[in-house]
């Protein structure tokens, strides 16, 4: 009958410096664990914020150079539509302003006309009643008579290039794109906080990423300091 010898068990206990028990080496490599899944969770947030964020990132990024070089985009873009017609005559044909209905003519260009935009401005005087309507890179005048009804309207379309100028600053663009506005800004801040965060755990390009930063910064705050007026 054979017998198998018996493998010796491998020793998996690590001898500790001399000065330093177990417990420590256990919170070091606690600490260890700690640094890297903060380093993990600070990778993934910059790489699926960066995604999240990339097609409003892009927008901005371009929109901001049409919008500091509009002259070289938007020159000769426009097109200018005219018409005219006659609004029901009870509509605006009041001695008394207050009883003229500014929704129904509203509405009446937006349906007639397909007028687009917000109200940005509604007058009215002893002659005459205005509309203007305003939206991203357009400009729609109505001027009734009031006397007889009749109106003429003016549209005006700046092009591609206005619009997304227009966008970009939020002009005319209602609450909903304020909040894209807004969300896209967070995100910014977000994707470059992670990225800082993250170059902390790379050892090799710490001290260069903190330079190139440094420097960024710096000639930011010297051309601001010297060129701009």
């Amino acid at each position: 009958m054979t017998t198998e010898k018996s493998q010796p068990q491998k020793n998996n206990v690590i001898t500790a410096p001399a000065g330093l028990g177990r417990k420590v080496l256990k919170n070091d490599k606690g600490k260890g664990r700690g640094k890297k899944r903060f380093a993990a969770l600070s990778r993934w947030l910059h790489i699926y914020l960066s995604m999240v964020s990339f097609t409003i990132l892009l927008f901005f990024a371009v929109s901001g150079l049409t919008l500091n070089h509009a002259d070289w985009f938007t020159s000769g873009k426009e097109v200018v539509t005219k018409d005219s017609g006659n609004v029901n005559l009870s509509w605006v044909n009041q001695s008394d302003t207050a009883k003229i209905n500014k929704l129904q003519l509203v509405e009446y260009f937006r349906n007639k006309h397909e007028v687009k935009g917000a109200v940005s401005d509604f007058r009215i005087d002893d002659n005459e009643c205005s509309i203007t309507f305003n939206g991203p890179g357009y400009i729609a005048d109505s001027f009734i008579d009031r006397e007889t009804g009749k109106y003429e309207l003016t549209v005006t379309r700046f092009g591609f290039i206005a619009v997304i100028n227009d966008l970009h600053k939020g002009r005319d663009s209602g609450k909903a794109w304020s909040w894209i506005i807004d969300i896209s800004a967070v995100l910014m801040t977000l994707v470059s906080i992670s990225g800082i965060v993250l170059i902390c755990f790379i050892k090799k390009k710490r001290l260069s990423g903190f330079i190139i930063a440094a420097v960024g910064t710096i000639a930011c705050y010297l051309i601001y300091k010297l060129f701009v007026p």
